[in-house]
This record gives structure tokens, C-alpha cells and sequence, in this order.
């Protein structure tokens, strides 16, 4: 009796740990999907909010990285590096287009491992064009053909449909015409194996997939986020350096005025700052800037004339700017495209042009003329003829004497006459120091000076 009861239980104890053994391992694990959007033009800011998106699934050991896409486009440098880092995720990627991937949004969908689309929605159209909506050189067409092409191959998709995006002169035989881009509708996607199912929502896109259960992770940027991805885009980028030049600018031309100098520093730390964070600018490429206003001061208020010194100091400057603006290390371009290092060169010099420019029709106007800042200036002259005169007569009873340079004349400098140090300006062409010199003539309350004839 004891030992059929014992059977029994025995027997009881399997069953139950057959059918709990059973129920786990049919029960669907859960899947965490880590979703952010890229609704935005494809600049700056959405590069950075997906390397950020990036890390953060990776951290979080996410089973799914899904984007919610609805883009008109944008800048083709930033869909590469985009691109680049989706095919390079250890995480699937998946995009549920909402509306619209046209242009760089195509080059992103294409990468990702599966294509998601709303009906109604559309992917293609990637032509390259410039800012005024003209289809730019070949050259850009070919190097967006080559991306769409591998990009198409890496995920198991038709190289051929995608170069068709890009090139109205590729024709596919029961896709497209030719003379025509291809353009997909949501049903077109699909049956081209540009899509691999239409859902409304991302609910729908999860269950068409066979995810049964999951948690989904909604990235959220803070205010830093948000501020870094404002300040990084090439158009406020362009205001910032416009600002720092200008600050200088009016600095060098009024020494000790503090406030020029003190925005121009707020203004490059906005600007270096969010590069600085978000990897792109190192400290070489700070001092570099910095070294460069340096000898720009250097040139400007201790050597005379303008030569090697400002040159240096400019394009110590421009360099500074230009590098802190794209990913490299010590001139390694490796990551990125040279079209980048083009780009963030055309801005800084862009910038520059604008500054000074701007900066001298701005002195002209607010320290000239019946303005709040017209009395800081004196605009008022005082002729010859009326009596006026700022010289010291023995200048002008200097004429015929002769002396030498103590230092290179370029053309301005110093010279030792009689003795005695003066400030100088050769009247053509540089006169090396050791030079014997005559001055020729006192005018504008400087002396002016030639090499002597008097040569031993």
C-alpha cells in the first residue's frame, strides 16, 4: 500500500515537472527594443542622436534597435556615417517608415536588417542635389550609386533597385522605366523585397515579426543632448566662428576693450565645447586655434608690417576650426569622407569672409556718423593749413640724414639714427637689419627711408 502510494506520488511529480519544464520553454522570451525616430532633415543633430542611440542599446544589451523614419532627406556626409554605423551594429536594426525615407532616409532604410512600412509611405528618390534643388555633378551621382549599391548587397537586397534610385538612366526590367527614379510605394516595396511587411504602428511591426513579448525603451534626450545637436549643426556651427572672428576682430582693433574678446571666448566655447563632447574636436585641435590667435596678436602688435607670423596665425586658425568639426585623428581621415573635411572647410572660410567683412562695414556705421556709439570715435579733423600738427619740427629737418636699421624693415620698423631710435617704413621693397639707410622725406608722422648710396 505504502509503496503504490509512493509510486503514485512519484509518477505525479514527473508529470508536473514535464508540463512545467514544457511551458518554459515554450514561453516566448522577452525581447527589449530600444526605439528612436529620425523625423528630422539628416544633418548633424540626427547623427549624433544616433551614435547616442547606438551606445545606449549596446549598454543596455538591447535585443532590437527600431528607428521610426519620416525624412524628406538631408546631407549625404551624415546618411554615410549613419549608414555606417547601422551596418556595423552587433544589435538588428530595424526602420518602420512612417511617412517618407527619401534620398539619405533611403541610403538608411537600406541599411537597416528589415524595412517596416505604413501604407501610404514611400522610400527612394536619392538623387544627389545642392541646396538650390539642382541635380549635382556626376561625380556625386556615381559616389551615391557605389554607396546604394553596397549598401543594398550588405543586406541581401537588389543592388540593381537601388542604384535606380539614385540614376534615372538605370533601367531594371519590371521595376522601372527608363528615364525614371525609382520610387516605391509601400506595396511596391514589398513586392520588390524592399520591404518585408506593412504595419500602422510599431505594435503592428513587432507583431508581423513574431515578437510576442517584449519591453520597449523610447530614447529620450535631455537638454544637453538637445543643446549639443543644436550647436553642432553646420549653421549655427557657421554663426559661432562668424562671432569669434568678429570678437577678435573688434578686440585687435581696439586693445583693452574686454568686450569683443570676452564674447568671441563664450563664442568658442559653444562652439568647441559640444565637438569636444561629442568626440569630434581633441585638444590638439583647441591649441592649434589657440596658437593661431596667438601669432595673429604676435604679428599684429609686436613685429611690424604683416608677414610668415599672421599668415600662420590665420591658417593655424582656419585649420583649428575646420578639424574641430569632423572625426579624425591626427589627420586621419580614415572615418570619414574627404567631402566632410570640404565641407567643414567651406563653412570656417564662408564664416571668415562674412566676419570681416561684416566687422568693417560695422565699424564704419557704429563709430561714424549720429549713432549711440558715434562719440566713441573722433571723426573730427584737424587740417595743416588751420595750424594742426602732431609732429615735433626736428622731424622734419631729419631729411638727408643718414643711420641704420636695427631691425628688418617689412616695410615698417626700426632704425638708429644718430644714435637715437626711431620708427621707420621703407619707402619700396624690405631693407635687411645691419642696412645703412637715408630717410627721405617725414610725412604722416613717419619717417620714410631709402638704402643709402653711400655704400663702402
Amino acid at each position: 500500500m505504502l509503496k503504490t502510494k509512493f509510486l503514485s506520488i512519484l509518477l505525479i511529480s514527473i508529470v508536473v515537472f514535464h508540463i512545467s519544464g514544457f511551458s518554459q520553454v515554450n514561453k516566448p522570451a522577452n525581447k527589449l527594443v530600444y526605439v528612436f525616430k529620425i523625423t528630422d532633415e539628416i544633418a548633424r543633430p540626427v547623427w549624433y542622436k544616433t551614435k547616442k542611440a547606438l551606445a545606449e542599446a549596446n549598454a543596455m544589451k538591447a535585443d532590437i534597435i527600431l528607428i521610426r523614419m519620416n525624412t524628406y532627406g538631408g546631407l549625404l556626409e551624415t546618411a554615410d556615417s549613419i549608414r555606417t554605423g547601422i551596418l556595423n551594429s552587433k544589435i538588428p536594426v530595424w526602420v518602420f517608415i512612417d511617412n517618407n525615407a527619401a534620398s539619405a532616409g533611403a541610403l538608411i532604410s537600406i541599411a537597416c536588417d528589415s524595412i517596416y512600412m505604413r501604407e501610404g509611405a514611400n522610400i527612394g528618390a536619392a538623387t544627389v542635389v545642392n541646396q538650390t534643388g539642382e541635380q549635382a555633378p556626376d561625380k556625386y551621382q556615381s559616389y551615391m550609386r557605389s554607396l546604394m549599391r553596397s549598401t543594398a548587397q550588405a543586406t541581401g537586397r537588389n543592388p540593381d533597385i537601388a542604384q535606380a534610385m539614385v540614376d534615372p538612366k538605370i533601367h531594371v526590367e519590371g521595376v522601372n522605366d527608363s528615364g525614371q527614379i525609382v520610387t516605391f510605394t509601400a506595396q511596391e516595396a514589398l513586392k520588390h523585397g524592399y520591404c518585408n511587411a506593412m504595419a500602422e504602428n510599431i505594435t503592428e511591426v513587432l507583431r508581423k515579426a513574431g515578437v510576442k513579448s517584449y519591453t520597449i525603451h523610447e530614447q529620450k534626450l535631455t537638454a544637453m543632448d538637445k543643446m549639443i545637436g543644436f550647436l553642432t549643426s553646420p549653421l549655427v556651427a557657421g554663426i559661432l566662428i562668424v562671432i569669434i572672428i568678429a570678437g577678435i576682430y573688434f578686440e585687435f582693433q581696439s586693445p583693452g576693450a574686454a568686450v569683443p574678446i570676452l564674447i568671441a571666448i563664450i563664442a568658442a566655447l559653444l562652439y568647441f565645447a559640444p565637438h569636444y563632447i561629442e568626440g569630434l574636436a581633441a585638444n590638439w585641435e583647441i591649441l592649434v586655434f589657440v596658437i593661431g590667435v596667438v601669432l595673429l596678436a604676435v604679428e599684429i602688435f609686436a613685429i611690424p608690417g604683416f608677414g610668415v607670423t599672421g599668415i600662420l596665425g590665420i591658417f593655424l586658425m582656419v585649420m583649428g576650426l575646420t578639424l574641430a568639426m569632423i572625426d579624425n585623428t591626427y589627420f586621419d581621415f580614415s572615418s570619414g569622407a574627404t567631402a566632410k573635411l570640404t565641407e567643414a572647410f567651406f563653412i570656417v572660410i564662408i564664416a571668415f569672409f562674412i566676419s570681416i567683412t561684416g566687422s568693417i562695414y560695422l565699424t564704419k556705421k557704429l563709430f561714424t556718423g549720429k549713432t549711440f556709439f558715434g562719440d566713441l570715435a573722433l571723426v573730427a579733423t584737424q587740417q595743416k593749413d588751420d595750424g594742426f600738427t602732431s609732429a615735433d619740427i626736428s622731424f622734419h629737418d631729419m631729411t638727408g640724414k643718414t643711420g641704420f636699421t636695427n631691425t628688418m624693415l617689412r616695410p615698417a620698423g626700426k632704425v638708429i639714427i644718430e644714435g637715437m631710435l626711431y620708427d621707420a617704413t621703407a619707402l619700396t621693397g624690405y631693407i635687411d637689419k645691419g642696412e645703412e639707410i637715408e630717410v627721405v622725406k617725414y610725412e604722416t608722422a613717419q619717417l620714410f627711408v631709402k638704402k643709402s648710396k653711400n655704400l663702402n
